[in-house]
């Protein structure tokens, strides 16, 4: 989604001195086979960060085509030197509808749900799905009722409802469980 001459700049520059990344499976440059989102997860914990999400990918998931899946890692070296790796795997629903602002969303709340949890991905990810599933529900429904019975929302109407979804953010209910792997 950036010229290609950024891209080494992303690479070489940023990623080494992230904590935290969260590319979706288009960025994280994968197939569908979760092996390869495990050697990638790898490849860019070698390059620095201690976290990455893969925020959506084309995975089949238990619960079908319907839903979209991210997969977490967080890598951390404990005092002995040793390092430790906790991977988990979350499925959501899709919202059929192309909303702008989920990816910066998404990175915002994981930053600081793993700010608060910062030894437990499994649960800031739960906490981040869940918000931005209550945020994504919100704004469908509100965006169809102002579009009327029948007529597609359009892109003024899909505007995310940050507002009103504010106690959501702050303090989801886990209505989205992720699997340690």
């Amino acid at each position: 989604y950036v010229p290609k001459d950024l891209l080494p700049v992303y690479r070489d520059k940023v990623v080494p001195v992230a904590d935290i990344i969260t590319p979706n499976q288009f960025e994280a440059e994968t197939d569908s086979r979760l092996f390869a989102h495990e050697k990638v997860m790898d490849m860019l914990h070698a390059m620095g960060p201690e976290t990455v999400v893969i925020t959506s990918s084309d995975l089949q998931g238990a619960l079908g085509n319907d839903h979209l899946i991210a997969l977490g890692s967080h890598r951390r070296t404990k005092a002995d030197g040793t390092k430790m790796t906790q991977r988990i795997r979350v499925e959501s629903p899709k919202v059929d509808a192309v909303f702008v602002g989920t990816g910066d969303l998404f990175a915002a709340m994981l930053l600081a749900w793993t700010h608060k949890h910062p030894n437990n991905l499994k649960v800031a990810c739960e906490k981040t799905v869940s918000a931005m599933q209550h945020v994504l529900q919100r704004t469908i429904k509100s965006a169809k009722a102002q579009a009327g019975e029948g007529n597609k929302p359009n892109s003024a109407q899909l505007e995310l409802r940050m507002v009103q979804s504010k106690k959501d953010i702050e303090n989801p209910e886990i209505i989205v469980k992720a699997t340690v792997l």
